[in-house]
């Protein structure tokens, strides 16, 4: 019985510990999301805290405020519906961010060889700075990579997972 109640104190105290005052965190944004739209609309990814906490012109911002990864279509470079959704935000927060620059990563499947996969991670790398551009934002705050297949997020060999690895990725430099 005595264990049991020290047991309970104490995950209250942790309880406690872990809640805070500060409403800014809460404040005007949504919780979590995901890069294809996510809760609230903010596009960010899952798991890198509570929206408005992250360092304004920051990496955990833009992914939280903007996303910081689009997908596309198996063998193609054209972005569609959600990925210029996504692209606006990050114009949108580019613009409030002018300090900032990027790199954008073309990323691809495991199918394909290696030539073919670095090439294609080029157009979308180059697709996705070319509607930042386009949208208002300098050339020269950003710059393009391919990694072609050679950093897959998800390393199963499924659908799913070669979905997940057709992206292009936008880093705060």
């Amino acid at each position: 019985m005595k264990s049991s109640l020290i047991a309970c104190l104490a995950a209250l105290a942790l309880l406690t510990a872990c809640s805070s005052d500060d409403k800014s965190a809460s404040a005007g944004g949504a919780g979590g999301s995901n890069a294809a739209g996510g809760v609230g609309g903010l596009g960010g990814v899952g798991g890198r805290g509570v929206a408005g906490n992250a360092i304004p012109g920051s990496q955990e911002d833009l992914a939280q405020n903007a996303g910081d990864r689009i997908f596309f279509d198996s063998d193609q470079s054209r972005l569609n519906d959600k990925a210029r959704a996504i692209v606006e935000r990050q114009v949108a927060w580019l613009r409030q961010n002018p300090q900032v620059s990027v790199w954008v990563a073309g990323n691809c499947d495991e199918r394909g060889t290696e030539e073919y996969n670095l090439a294609l991670g080029q157009r979308r790398a180059n697709a996705d700075q070319a509607y930042l551009v386009a949208n208002g934002i300098a050339k020269s705050r950003i710059e393009t990579i391919s990694y072609g297949k050679s950093r897959p997020i998800n390393a199963s060999s499924s659908p799913e997972g070669w979905a997940e690895n057709r992206n292009a990725i936008t880093s705060v430099k």
